[in-house]
């Protein structure tokens, strides 16, 4: 990722991010790295759902194969069809899931490494020709698995509601208006999203 310090000093220089960059202090994202199967599993678990409750539908899945830090794709595709709802996950996501897991055990899953090499586009076209795979979702791995700076997910409601905020807005921006506002927060796009996630953060805590 690229260095925060330049990133915060950038965004810093706007008056939309000024107040919130003082208020949260340094930038805090911190890539894990994950092969992109597992990350697209946990991003699908997210989708829609509050972090908790997605966390332990995962705690929940991951407890199915104590031996393995993460269940591999022939084990999920060796459960019976009702194991994943009994995680929780709704049959819409259990259904993305088996297809995530299949895909990966066809190679149409890039490794970790082979995905490094991909362009942020090149990674959405191919990823969301998968079943319950969304561009969000791909979003969620550029960030947050590949540690790529500069990916604006434009449809997360925490981003657009962290813009609203801070904007000081009746509605959260379209998600078209949204893109086109972030130009001007290239090339640290991904350190823009995750000020506005605090600022979201800063409002439900009663910080403002």
């Amino acid at each position: 990722m690229c260095r925060y310090a330049e990133a915060e000093a950038a965004l810093a220089r706007l008056p939309l991010f000024r107040p919130i960059i003082a208020a949260a202090g340094p930038c805090r994202l911190r890539p894990v790295p994950r092969e992109p199967y597992e990350a697209l599993l946990r991003a699908v678990a997210h989708q829609q759902l509050h972090g908790r409750a997605a966390e332990a539908m995962l705690a929940r899945l991951i407890a199915r194969c104590p031996d393995r830090p993460f269940p591999p794709p022939e084990a999920i595709l060796s459960w019976p069809e009702d194991a994943l709802r009994a995680c929780g996950f709704s049959a819409a996501k259990a259904a993305a899931i088996r297809e995530i897991a299949a895909a990966a055990l066809a190679g149409r899953i890039p490794s970790r490494r082979a995905a490094a090499r991909m362009s942020d586009a090149a990674l959405i076209a191919e990823l969301t020709r998968l079943r319950g795979v969304g561009r969000w979702t791909v979003e969620m791995l550029l960030i947050f698995t590949l540690g790529r700076p500069d990916v604006l997910p434009v449809d997360d409601f925490g981003v657009r509601e962290g813009y609203r905020l801070a904007a000081g807005l009746d509605r959260p921006p379209r998600p078209r208006e949204l893109a086109a506002l972030g130009e001007a927060w290239a090339p640290y796009r991904s350190i823009a999203a995750w000020y506005l996630w605090r600022r979201l953060d800063m409002a439900r805590q009663g910080a403002g």
